[in-house]
């Protein structure tokens, strides 16, 4: 019984992590535009690395466009095979928009 309950737990903190992890990101884009005049498309150009908790439950991934306006969004699909499978994808643009918005 107390299972289903934990698992539920453990989904939510693993999706906590990887929000945090996209408002990092979203962040470090903003200073990277400034530097470079355009989006960083993976987390290494951006001088940072992705947490265990998020890496190992989350592929990140970028879309990056050069405009104009340059714009990206920035990607958290749940690993096949982790207890995250069954979760939603999360988002977040260059505008701060977040989906789904229910989620965040």
């Amino acid at each position: 019984m107390a299972y289903p309950a934990y698992g539920k737990y453990r989904v939510n903190g693993n999706r906590a992590a990887a929000q945090a992890h996209l408002m990092e990101l979203a962040q470090a884009e903003t200073q990277y535009l400034a530097d470079n005049r355009a989006y960083a498309d993976t987390v290494a150009k951006l001088g940072t690395t992705t947490p265990q908790a998020v890496s190992d439950n989350y592929d990140v991934s970028f879309e990056v466009s050069d405009g104009p306006p340059p714009s990206f969004k920035i990607i958290a699909t749940p690993k096949v095979g982790t207890i995250q499978a069954s979760d939603v994808t999360l988002t977040i643009n260059d505008a701060g928009q977040k989906t789904p918005t229910d989620k965040w």
